[in-house]
């Protein structure tokens, strides 16, 4: 018994003989090992022998620490599961309440079939927007450090810093062509809610665009569907292209504004328990809608865009979207900085899993994505605006055929009476 306990002294150190570094390396794999959704890989990794050669690693500083976690987690394989330095954290916390960044305005994720880093939307009014990267490009380089060096987290802690300074990268295009592109750093208004009236000679339709899913989005939206509600409009084209999602929580509640007493999303967590979430009875707008979707339409946008679909709510209009079925929770370390851990996975309600396949729309359009979405120059608009136009009239020549289907039988029983 003396030689089992001594050898388990040797290989779980005591937490309270840690060094303050490694104890932030500890709290990680702790943090990881209770949360992580596929607990089946930590077998298949041996987890347990990572934790223990991590720890006997020299980690004398709090940068030692983050190099070491990160080298800890890349046996999961998995880009969303990171460690967040205290400068990304407090910047996706920001961005969580839906404020200003200092940035290059690119939502990065990592290629499931290649593991190049993958651009999946750009911000609108962002540098990256001006300079025209799109969805679908891949970020190579970085001030000349190699992307499949520096990894998903690094990349885009490299592309953040001071508003004024500048930051080259090298983008390769889906052609294989290579790109060089200075761009200046700038604070991006991330605005995430935004609405207008398009109005023609027969209809009024409300144009509704989510950029990304933060904490203040669900009551914007609701203030927004009040204000069109009070123009009158007759349908809303819902645009979540470029969404590259946020607060899952959040994408959820803008569902259960347009859907009664319909099934989400079912989450699916590291017990195999899923969760079904179901709207409540009342809706903010019931009218006819079109959402317009494309490749940088992630995550909590596909949540949403699947839940809409599913349940026959609003037809998809627009490019194959992105596939991101993985969510994430964030959780603190010390330092002020914290950690993302992929917690769960989702099915749409039809039991779709997106992971790595996205959605497709009900309609695909071939035509070129303006570079400001919801101008009058935006073909894909007016495409939908088209589309709801002919929902519109179709209800209501509906609405009148039964009208005068349910006339006749009043004046009968008058008559009668």
């Amino acid at each position: 018994m003396i030689i089992i306990s001594t050898s388990i002294f040797i290989y779980v150190p005591n937490a309270q003989a840690l060094s303050d570094s490694k104890q932030i390396v500890l709290d990680a794999w702790t943090l990881v090992n209770e949360g992580y959704y596929d607990p089946e890989i930590f077998d298949e990794i041996n987890w347990k022998k990572i934790r223990q050669k991590t720890l006997q690693k020299q980690i004398e500083t709090t940068e030692d620490a983050y190099v070491a976690i990160e080298e800890m987690l890349k046996p999961l394989d998995d880009p969303y599961t990171r460690v967040l330095r205290p400068k990304d954290y407090e910047l996706l916390k920001t961005s969580n309440l839906g404020s200003e960044i200092n940035g290059v305005g690119l939502q990065l994720g990592e290629d499931d079939i290649n593991g190049k880093i993958k651009v999946i939307s750009t911000l609108a009014g962002s540098p990256a927007e001006d300079a025209g990267i799109v969805s679908g490009n891949y970020i190579e380089f970085v001030n000349g450090i190699a992307t499949s060096e520096l990894g998903l987290a690094n990349t885009a802690s490299k592309l953040r810093g001071e508003k004024g300074t500048k930051v080259l990268v090298v983008i390769s295009l889906e052609d294989g062509e290579s790109k060089e592109i200075d761009l200046e750093r700038r604070s991006v208004d991330l605005r995430p809610v935004r609405t207008k009236r398009l109005r023609d000679e027969s209809h009024t339709i409300g144009y509704l665009r989510i950029t990304q899913f933060s904490e203040s989005v669900p009551n914007k939206i609701e203030e927004a569907l009040q204000e069109l509600k009070e123009k009158e409009v007759e349908g809303i084209i819902l645009d979540l292209r470029n969404n590259s999602g946020g607060l899952v929580s959040s994408g959820i509640a803008v569902a259960d504004s347009f859907l009664k007493k319909s099934l989400i999303v079912e989450t699916k967590n590291r017990e195999g328990i899923k969760d079904s979430i179901i709207s409540q009875q009342e809706t903010f707008f019931d009218g006819p809608m079109v959402t317009l979707v494309n490749k940088g339409t992630a995550s909590a946008s596909e949540i949403l865009a699947g839940a809409l679909q599913d349940n026959n709510r609003s037809a998809l209009m627009g490019k194959q979207t992105y596939g991101k079925g993985l969510i994430q929770s964030l959780k603190s370390l010390t330092e002020n900085s914290g950690i993302a851990i992929t917690v769960a996975s989702y099915l749409t309600p039809e039991g779709n899993n997106i992971q790595g396949r996205g959605i497709i729309p009900d309609k695909i359009l071939d035509l070129p994505e303006a570079k400001d979405f919801g101008s009058s120059e935006d073909k894909w608009v007016k495409n939908a605006e088209i589309y709801l136009n002919t929902i519109v009239d179709k209800n209501n020549i509906n609405l009148e055929k039964a009208e005068e289907t349910i006339l006749p039988d009043i004046n009968s029983e008058d008559n009668s009476n």
